[in-house]
């Protein structure tokens, strides 16, 4: 068994390896890289084959042992995949719905806060209490959000024993629904950080509060953004769990992700890796499209964020996209390191020609404007029934224009009620919340305001987190 013992690896190639646990628990490298695992696990076509039909949670630990072997025993981890898609609405966890003749569409939002960050937050918790407690370890986890995120991890570490939970949000940017997820949640363990800035600036400040190693080290400082490699690893799942529905591995399939920090759509790329036949990945962005223009011109370079209908995807910097980066140049980390030192000194960087055109054979990307996303709110509802969210229409709106042999699943990310003025305005109908969340639009705030400073917010932790 030793030898099927992974170690994980940062992007920047100045960290030292560490285990699963290890990894998972760290968050961000301490040369400020992402882990990503010395190898892929590989699945034979006989084993996928096996896992056809099988309940999802099953498909999640075929998947999740492969990564944690040796951090995790097989019996707490299949105990934790129990209870943690035990909170989903639907049976199915994340039910597969035929849209067209070749068209399908991946519900991912039937978790607690309705979003798709659910499917890893509620795995990723629980295996983050368990390895606190293992360890007699407590932590301060630190998180940014474009809106989804934030509820999702409230919502998954509200009762955690072992950890305290700080969440940033851009102030004013995130929707009302999305807010209150976070902000109406007394656990006296969770605290919400309004920012005053965009997304790009929570995630800064996340990762300069990592990069103190003094404050990261004396708090216990550990994060649940996809940075997270433990969130990638639960996402792979459902992409397996999607392609075997329609045929894999004797059969390939494609999938168009609505795209922002590309950690959804870097889970499929290793799911394609593993062994998953993947005839095509589509990026879908809205106007905030830097990851469109990266694939196209093989430039990526920040110009700023401004609102959307879409906000989860309103963000310039995509941090996942640097896991990208160093697989597409063969895992060189010097390459990465000079990449985002550019990023951070100008605001860009260039991907080498053999780098990009790794990139392009396996992606293609597409936009979708504010116009386009509500027509394709209505034009969904008249021709298959389905009212979709503003980022699930981003994403339908770029399908469409593609041209396709396989099946062709889109990610639906999230449920409209996240986004009811939107989809209103889109489509002529309020969606409404599920009974169990319409508490939120009348329970009490609680939230703090605070200025674009990274001293700022560690004051606010430091004043916060009892020790």
């Amino acid at each position: 068994m030793r030898n099927l013992v992974l170690k994980y690896i940062s992007t920047r190639g100045q960290a030292p390896k560490l285990s699963f646990e290890g990894a998972m628990l760290s968050g961000l490298a301490r040369d400020g890289g992402l882990y990503v695992p010395e190898r892929f696990p590989k699945f034979t076509k006989a084993e996928m084959r096996a896992l056809r039909g099988k309940p999802y949670a099953e498909v999640a630990f075929a998947v999740c042992s492969k990564y944690t072997v040796g951090s995790i025993p097989a019996k707490d981890l299949k105990a934790m995949i129990a209870a943690a898609y035990a909170t989903f609405d639907h049976a199915a966890v994340v039910p597969l719905k035929q849209l067209g003749a070749n068209d399908f569409l991946l519900e991912l939002f039937h978790g607690p806060t309705i979003a798709f960050k659910d499917v890893a937050m509620q795995l990723l918790s629980r295996m983050m209490d368990w390895s606190l407690a293992k360890h007699k370890r407590r932590a301060v986890i630190v998180g940014a959000t474009s809106g989804d995120t934030g509820g999702a991890a409230v919502a998954a570490f509200e009762k955690s024993a072992n950890a305290s939970l700080f969440i940033l949000h851009p102030h004013g940017r995130v929707s009302d629904v999305q807010r209150r997820q976070m902000t109406t949640v007394t656990s006296p363990s969770v605290h919400n950080i309004a920012l005053e800035g965009t997304f790009d600036d929570c995630q800064a400040i996340v990762k300069a509060l990592f990069n103190d190693h003094a404050f990261r080290d004396g708090v216990g400082l550990a994060g649940v953004n996809s940075i997270n490699w433990g969130r990638i690893m639960a996402q792979i799942v459902y992409y397996f769990y999607a392609g075997l529905a329609l045929g894999a591995p004797d059969r390939a399939v494609s999938f168009c992700v609505p795209s922002a920090n590309f950690g959804n759509m870097f889970a499929g790329l290793v799911a394609k890796r593993m062994g998953l036949p993947v005839d095509q990945f589509i990026i879908a962005t809205n106007s905030n499209d830097i990851l469109d223009r990266a694939i196209k011109t093989g430039r990526y370079e920040v110009t700023g964020v401004h609102p959307t209908s879409s906000p989860s995807m309103d963000i310039q910097v995509s941090s996942n996209f640097e896991r990208l980066v160093y697989l597409a140049n063969n895992r060189d980390p010097a390459t990465v390191r000079a990449a985002m030192g550019s990023l951070a000194q100008s605001q860009e960087y260039t991907l080498k020609s053999a780098a990009i055109k790794a990139i392009r054979a396996e992606f293609t990307s597409g936009a979708a404007s504010e116009a386009e996303t509500a027509a394709t709110i209505a034009r969904v509802l008249r021709e298959t029934g389905e009212l979709v969210d503003t980022h699930t229409a981003v994403g339908l709106h770029v399908a469409s224009q593609q041209k396709l042999k396989s099946p062709l699943i889109t990610l639906a990310t999230a449920h409209a009620a996240k986004f009811p003025d939107a989809v209103k305005a889109a489509s002529g109908i309020l969606p409404r919340l599920p009974t169990r969340l319409e508490h939120l639009l009348s329970a009490p705030e609680s939230f703090k305001v605070l200025p674009n400073s990274a001293q700022a917010v560690k004051e606010f932790i430091l004043s916060h987190e009892k020790r």
